[in-house]
């Protein structure tokens, strides 16, 4: 077994961010961070993708449900072809899975194992990419790995392939990426629109809380026929600011202040953009507006519910892909010597509602003469096959 120990590239962590990257976010400062990385520079887009997740309520929300939603399915090893070599390469999948190790380049107290690692690759979702350094360890004949997750601001792209920084707001291109060390993830990269959504829901905000501030509470006017810097005058001034308003005045006899109403009327137009942003947000990540925002007089999720199984689909499959592209082979090699994997890896899917329309659809095809083939179906539903009569090969799934 010719498996060898792959060290970091860097040496030492990358230092915390020194600024914040939302202060004061302006639309020119988001423009030109969402051009920059189009263009591969991905450095100042990254952070402020990194400080919204982690700041804004909704989007870190939503991030997190988009998820565990994926990382809390359940995994197996599926054979390619029923054989006792692919057999023999489903146990070295299943003891690697089992068995790695994962952590973060940026924050080393981060440590898990497959859920972790999954996690971390469901970051592509918002970020477009998701990138791992790989490990291949060699103990006591059993393959090991480490799996190491870099911030995507240390790396460029500005040749359509992810290059890496020597040091963060590097000019100069970076190093190539080798094949066998590392893991690439891409995903949709939603955190492009949902910064845009996130830059124009502060402005609302912003003048809410303002208009809080100056309309929440009433002026207090306070009359007394004592002239002004005498013990009485003092007492009345003392007496109104004991009051806690933040508008107050005391007048002598006589004098009289007209307020001006800066109030609205009727109803105030922040609450509703801002909703309207959220829901949005909703739309964006779950598929749906699943959250309780919905307007009053309507009980559950929207009519769309069904487009969040959609998405977990997608990620999963996403997911179990890219293992099966960067990992799989990779281990097989190194722990039986085959070049080409008979056995994967792959996250089982819960049977959703809408799979009962796939079911009623199969059924009628019984009845009309036309039996579908047992293993097809059993990996279509994730649903194990035993030895036996239940399976017409009498093997194993």
């Amino acid at each position: 077994m010719n498996a060898k120990f792959q060290a970091p590239t860097a040496s030492t962590r990358p230092p915390r961010s020194r600024f914040n990257p939302v202060r004061g976010l302006r639309p020119e400062t988001l423009s030109r961070a969402l051009d920059s990385f189009e263009e591969g520079r991905l450095g100042p887009a990254a952070r402020m993708f990194e400080a919204i997740i982690n700041r804004d309520d909704i989007i870190s929300g939503l991030s997190l449900k988009r998820k565990k939603s994926v990382a809390r399915l359940e995994h197996e090893i599926i054979l390619l072809e029923d054989s006792d070599r692919a057999r023999e390469h489903r146990k070295v999948l299943r003891d690697f899975y089992s068995t790695l190790e994962c952590t973060s380049f940026a924050d080393a107290n981060k440590r898990g194992g497959l859920r972790l690692l999954i996690s971390q690759m469901m970051d592509s979702v918002g970020y477009r990419y998701s990138v791992h350094k790989l490990e291949f360890l060699e103990d006591r004949g059993r393959v090991r790995g480490l799996f190491c997750q870099y911030p995507l601001w240390l790396f460029e792209n500005t040749e359509g392939v992810l290059r890496l920084l020597d040091k963060e707001g590097q000019l100069t291109p970076g190093r190539g990426l080798d094949a066998e060390s590392w893991m690439v993830c891409c995903g949709d990269g939603l955190m492009v629109a949902s910064s845009i959504a996130y830059l124009f829901k502060q402005l609302p905000l912003r003048d809410w809380l303002v208009y809080c501030e100056r309309n929440g509470m009433p002026g207090i006017k306070a009359k007394t026929d004592a002239y002004p810097d005498s013990p009485q005058w003092e007492a009345a001034c003392e007496a109104v600011r004991d009051f806690g308003a933040e508008f107050h005045a005391v007048l002598s006899q006589g004098t009289d202040i007209e307020a001006i109403d800066v109030s609205t009327r009727g109803e105030l137009p922040y609450p509703a953009l801002v909703e309207r942003i959220d829901r949005l947000l909703c739309t964006l990540w779950r598929g749906s507006d699943l959250s309780s925002m919905s307007a009053s007089g309507k009980v559950g999720a929207s009519v769309q519910a069904y487009e969040e199984t959609i998405l977990e689909e997608d990620d999963a499959a996403n997911i179990s892909d890219t293992l099966n592209r960067w990992v799989d082979p990779q281990v097989i090699r190194l722990g039986l010597g085959d070049d080409i994997p008979l056995a994967r890896f792959r996250l089982k899917l819960p049977d959703y509602e809408e799979h009962k329309c796939e079911l009623e659809i199969i059924e009628r095809l019984y009845k009309l003469g036309l039996k579908p083939d047992a293993v097809a179906l059993a990996e279509k539903f994730a649903y194990p096959l035993t030895k036996g009569k239940d399976r017409p090969d009498g093997g194993e799934l």
